[in-house]
């Protein structure tokens, strides 16, 4: 249920507070104004202004979200990449700034949390614990290339075609 009908003025104010405290997209910001109840020309004419003052910007958002989602939340690239569609920024923007992390900086994250995570498994063998290892890297958004330089994984775990998925 929409709340009262703000003007454009208090929304202004009010999504202009709200993106001086944190990084936010114009998707988020668009949400809101449709949950106030604002016409579309509206919500367009305050998105630009907010746009024109720099309060939102969301290539800065996105660098802001791949950078906290990788050190905070140890997220690899493709889940990054999922969580970034979801805000609904561009795919240009998507692969602009996930092209500017280096693999390196998503080993450094992997590394660590499979070294945790392989501590905590109970597995039959080694190649039932690389398989473990394996999905659970994956579901945290990491390439397969990636997650076969911190492991080892016989070749025999990769299809046939080369995809980066385990069965």
């Amino acid at each position: 249920m929409p709340q009262k009908e703000i003007s454009e003025k208090e929304a202004l104010l009010r999504l202009s507070a709200l993106c001086s405290q944190a990084e936010h997209c114009s998707y988020e910001m668009e949400e809101k104004m449709r949950r106030w109840g604002m016409a579309e020309d509206e919500r367009a004419r305050v998105l630009g202004r907010l746009a024109e003052l720099k309060f939102i910007d969301d290539e800065r958002y996105a660098r802001a979200y791949v950078r906290d989602k990788v050190k905070y939340n140890k997220w690899g690239r493709r889940k990054v990449d999922q969580g970034l569609w979801a805000k609904h920024i561009d795919e240009a923007t998507r692969r602009r700034v996930l092209g500017e992390v280096a693999d390196a900086d998503y080993l450094a994250v992997l590394r660590p949390l499979l070294k945790a995570r392989s501590s905590s498994l109970k597995a039959a063998d080694g190649s039932e614990h690389n398989r473990k290892l394996v999905r659970f890297a994956l579901g945290r958004g990491f390439d397969y290339r990636l997650i076969r330089q911190c492991i080892d994984v016989p070749d025999d775990m990769e299809d046939a075609d080369g995809d980066d998925t385990v069965e």
